[in-house]
């Protein structure tokens, strides 16, 4: 057999001896075993909680418990029911997540008067039912215990009248509106109508990361100050300089249904577009690209001024590298080829770097096609100039009054001693943040902000389509909207909700046009003809020169970036978010270092090459800690060590290092790095070319996933996991997969050898097993997942946790390998170390038809449905654990601890959880629990259901109408959170239901995850096609594992598989 060419850790890649006895090891906790035989089990002197890891929660709560009563819980009564509430019937109500000017349009579920679950709105244009991570986790956010419930002066509780009044009197001189970027025309009517009643006023828009040098360029080359409307489903040929556009730029879940466009393929005529990434770390948009190329981050100037160069027919120039020059060649031989089809974007902050950026989309015609200039994309409007002038004003004491919306400086500034000292002068400090963050606590007003889902307002992210706002539930505390706090000061007598409905009502042709948009959500205007813009080059000369003279980097140069789940620190407080692996690193629960496989030789004397280094650096989760000096500030944290890390290039992720006072799960969590980051003229830059790192001795505990479960087993290797091939070797070949899947399956067949491989695939659910083959009539629910359209983002494993009450476990747990996550996205190497292909793959229950789990379950608690699910029967099961060792996918999840509080044993928690997962049992928190799920008890095993509860509700739809059942009724969680649709879901014996339409119209790409151990899995997956012509089959950048001498199934190569590891 072919050597493996996939893979997960480093251990996996060297098959060192810790990484193979460690696949041994399926839990990472030893069993408590009675002391004295001869003692029964309920006399022996062990503690409680060994004995119930022993025999498992539900055999101890039977010995233990059966004559106890179960402890009564109140339930809160509607003080004014609600006509429209039927108790135990779901509401849903469109409305907007807004967040530092980040706008999705979606639909809040609301269950007895309290939202449970945000889901993407299909009827926005924008987003098309697309959400995030951090969207499908706002709906806890809500119900943080850290929410400030009431206002203050002074820190000390008051009412709205009495802060009105004090207000009014204390405001005085030049007042200055802080804001971050405000996508809502109605909230810019309302602070404009405050300042007009304060002369020499004026309002200044932060953003904690900040576009400036994007917007500057704009108005540089086209004349406008603000960003286009970009377009990447129009785009053949894509070329991004370092911005993560599918992660954290501008606008990613819009950005990513647009990119998934023109990745999936059409298997009658396979073309699909092409990504070209220039990056300097790791980030999700490079481990999707076709082809990436590791760069410094100070040569970022001179590859743009050679990409220009290079588009206009002049040749690479200014590159030494040989490597880095292809790639430039490369990236403009592609947009050429496509010109009038072609996007470059840019994540640099450098004005020059734009503006060439800006010219380069001109020579290629993006304008008009993939740019649409008559559109802005609202999302971020921050100026840095108007902010360092306005910390000078501060200082200075010219700044008389300063409200703060939404900003927070005091973390987020690069120098927030300067601003800290500059509000300390400020006579006047208002603050509306939701928490008391690091700028609230300096004000002397705080008046809380109301939560998005307690709001009424509007959102415009992108110029003709607006989104509404409207509150799902009563306001949990004494809390007011930002916009009625204003409109109060400047002396309008309407509240926010009858300005914005005047407003609205006006342009929408009354109130009936009013509230049909607020029951769609959204309102979209007739698009207008896409405008190719006014493009001037008067500045791009100025531009090329300055890029390309730039001052050239030290020894090692950093890169600060932003994590999907975390933001620039508005996920930090959330446990969800804090407890989603990153896409990259699969680390939870902290910032760290990044450092390459060749930076960590030198820096950490770490060879991953090296087995035994290896393992001592991955098996043990402490991890070396190394000091960064960056011109006289220092922060130390762990290393972590990423393959696709440019060797002199170091990465830290901000958002990170939050006051405790927002919450408990940002409490200690990593350190601040947003102090790292320099002002470079007029605009913040998030790079720093000349820093020192060392190693300080020291270890620090980091929770990663990505070393959790095995596949392989003392019994043999399961490699058949991943499969993935070029484009070009599948024009050539197309039914590669299916031939070698037949070649895989052939000595499972009695007589396999002499059949053809069409034959294999069909004979093979019946001859090969001992089983009978049973009909499967009625339903018989299936999932398919294209890995050409995931791009690993996480929002599905947010959406699964908000869905089916996934416990958070917090670090302690997530370290010890006893994460709860149903679906997991795990992420697969292949090729060089140093510069590796990457493929995230989700997996959840596979939910198989001849399930190995089944079997070994001595108490039945796992079971087969008539449908093709994996059943669980929660309060049967006792915790053996077989099933999960059975598992060859390893997807079942174990309470190892009483995470949600479900036990009959009082006080089950403390000393076995910590803080956070307490927090998560508070009664607020507790209401964002689904009542349609149940809540699982220590002792029990818990996996993806396919979220039954929703399938049973939509047969019970269908049933009330007297109809069938179709594809419209019902979407689990995972897939309709996701913002690329790479999931399908339906009845596979209903011949028109998506996914047996996807499985017929993708023969060629159809597989299963370990198809030879014949389990039948009922989710299969589209194999990811990498338009990378460039590359040989079997080799990547930088070169490729010499294949093992092997069969080649009908002749061809066999496309190459993972070996898998979580």
């Amino acid at each position: 057999m072919e050597q493996k060419k996939y893979w997960q850790s480093f251990g996996e890649k060297n098959q060192s001896a810790a990484y193979n006895q460690d696949v041994k090891d399926e839990f990472k906790e030893e069993l408590p075993f009675v002391e004295d035989e001869s003692k029964g089990f309920l006399e022996t002197a062990a503690p409680r909680r060994d004995f119930l890891k022993y025999v498992g929660f539900s055999t101890a709560a039977a010995a233990v418990a059966a004559s106890c009563e179960m402890p009564i819980k109140k339930a809160i009564p509607f003080a004014n029911k609600p006509e429209d509430i039927v108790p135990g019937i779901a509401n849903y109500y469109a409305t907007t997540y807004v967040q530092d000017g980040d706008v999705v349009s979606v639909v809040a579920k609301v269950r007895d008067g309290r939202p449970i679950k945000i889901e993407g709105n299909d009827l926005c244009p924008v987003t098309k039912g697309g959400t995030s991570a951090r969207v499908q986790a706002s709906v806890l956010d809500l119900y943080d215990t850290a929410r400030l419930r009431f206002p203050t002066i002074g820190g000390k509780e008051v009412t709205f009248e009495a802060a009105d009044k004090a207000v009014a009197a204390a405001i005085g001189g030049n007042v200055v509106v802080v804001s971050s970027t405000i996508t809502s025309p109605t909230s810019k009517e309302v602070i404009a109508q405050f300042l007009a009643k304060y002369p020499g006023s004026k309002h200044v828009t932060y953003d904690a990361v900040s576009y400036s040098a994007l917007i500057e360029a704009n108005a540089a080359t086209n004349g406008v100050a603000a960003i286009p409307d970009y377009h990447f489903e129009n785009a053949k040929a894509i070329v991004s300089l370092g911005a993560d556009f599918l992660g954290t730029w501008l606008s990613p879940v819009a950005f990513s249904k647009q990119y998934a466009t023109g990745k999936k393929i059409n298997e009658k005529n396979p073309t699909m577009s092409k990504h070209i990434h220039f990056e300097s770390v790791a980030s999700l948009t490079g481990s999707n690209a076709d082809e990436k190329y590791l760069h410094r981050p100070s040569e970022i100037g001179a590859i743009a001024a050679a990409l220009l160069s290079a588009v206009n027919g002049g040749g690479v120039t200014g590159i030494a590298d040989a490597t880095l020059k292809a790639g430039i060649q490369n990236a403009a031989k592609t947009l050429l080829e496509n010109k009038g089809a072609a996007l470059v974007v840019a994540g640099s902050n450098d004005v020059n770097v734009q503006i060439i950026v800006n010219a380069i989309n001109n020579a290629v015609g993006a304008g008009g096609s993939t740019i649409n200039w008559a559109a802005r994309n609202n999302t971020r409007a921050g100026v840095d100039a108007n902010f360092v002038q306005l910390v000078k004003d501060m200082n200075a004491g010219s700044v008389g009054t300063l409200i703060l919306v939404g900003a927070n400086p005091a973390y987020s500034w690069h120098d927030a001693a300067g601003f800290t000292a500059g509000l300390a002068k400020v006579k006047t400090t208002v603050s509306f943040a939701t928490k008391a963050d690091e700028t609230a606590v300096l004000c002397k007003f705080v008046l809380p902000d109301h939560h998005y889902l307690e709001s009424w307002g509007d959102a415009e992210a992108i110029s003709g389509n607006v989104s509404f706002i409207q509150p799902t539930i009563y306001p949990l505390f004494k809390t007011r909207q930002w916009q009625d706090s204003l409109l109060k000061w400047s002396g309008n007598a309407s509240d926010y909700l009858a300005f914005l409905k005047t407003s609205w009502s006006a342009k929408l042709g009354g109130v009936t046009g009013w509230d049909k948009a607020l029951q769609d959500g959204v309102l979209a205007s007739t698009p207008a003809a896409f405008s190719a813009g006014s493009f001037s080059s008067a500045a791009v000369a100025n531009a090329v020169s300055a890029a390309t003279s730039a001052k050239k980097g030290g020894a090692l140069e950093l890169v600060l970036y932003e994590k999907v789940g975390i933001g620039a620190g508005q996920g930090a407080s959330n446990p969800w978010l804090q407890e989603l692996p990153d896409p990259v690193t699969r680390a939870t629960w902290d910032n760290y270092v990044i450092v390459s496989p060749a930076l960590a030789r030198t820096l950490l004397k770490i060879d991953l090459n090296n087995g035994g280094q290896a393992d001592a650096y991955e098996v043990n989760p402490p991890k070396p800690v190394v000091k960064v000096t960056v011109g006289g500030k220092t922060i130390e944290l762990p290393a972590l060590i990423i393959p696709g890390t440019h060797p002199e290039t170091i990465g830290i992720a901000v958002g990170y290092g939050r006051s405790e006072n927002i919450g408990k799960a940002a409490s200690g969590v990593g350190k601040n790095a947003f102090g790292l980051a320099s002002l470079q003229g007029n605009n913040i830059s998030y790079v720093n070319t000349s820093v020192e790192v060392v190693a300080t001795g020291e270890k620090y505990p980091v929770a990663l996933t990505q070393t959790h479960s095995r596949y392989d087993t003392e019994q043999g290797n399961r490699t058949e996991v991943m499969k993935e091939l070029t484009l070009a070797e599948y024009k050539h070949h197309p039914t590669e997969i299916r031939e070698e899947r037949a070649h895989e399956l052939k000595g499972q067949i009695s007589g396999g050898e002499k059949l053809s491989n069409e034959e294999v695939l069909q004979k093979f659910e019946g001859a090969g097993t001992l089983y009978p083959v049973y009909d499967r009539p009625g339903i018989k629910w299936g999932m398919s997942v294209d890995l050409n359209a995931c791009t690993g983002c996480g929002a599905c494993v947010v959406a699964c946790n908000a869905e089916n009450n996934v416990s958070v476990v917090g670090k302690p747990e997530v370290l010890r390998g006893h994460e709860m996550h149903w679906l997991r996205i795990d992420r697969y190497y292949s090729g060089d170390m140093d510069n590796p292909n990457v493929v995230f793959q989700p997996l959840m229950c596979q939910h198989c038809d001849n399930a190995p789990c089944e079997n070994v379950c001595p108490v039945a608690a796992t079971n087969h449905s008539s449908e093709g699910l994996n059943q669980m029967t929660y309060n049967r099961c006792i915790g053996t654990r077989y099933c999960a060792n059975n598992c060859p996918f390893k997807v079942r999840r174990f309470n190892w601890a009483d995470y949600t509080g479900a036990d009959s044993f009082p006080d089950n928690q403390r000393g076995e959880v910590n803080d956070v997962v307490l927090n998560m049992n508070d009664d607020l928190t507790r209401m964002v629990l689904n009542p349609d799920v149940t809540v699982r008890s220590r002792g029990v095993i818990e996996k993806c259901s396919f979220c039954v509860q929703r399938l049973q509700a939509a047969k019970l739809e269908a049933k009330k109408d007297s109809r069938p059942m179709v594809d419209a009724d019902v979407k689990v969680a995972c897939q309709q959170a996701c913002p690329t649709h790479a999931i399908s879901f339906g009845n596979a014996n209903d011949k028109h239901s998506a996914i047996t339409m996807v499985r017929a119209e993708n023969p060629n790409r159809n597989f299963t995850v370990l198809e030879q151990l014949h389990v039948l899995p009922n989710v299969t997956y589209l194999a990811k096609v990498r338009n990378d012509n460039a590359k040989a089959e079997g080799h990547a950048a930088g070169g490729h594992e010499a294949k093992a001498e092997g069969h080649k199934a009908e002749g061809h190569a066999e496309t190459k598989k993972a070996a898998a590891t979580h």
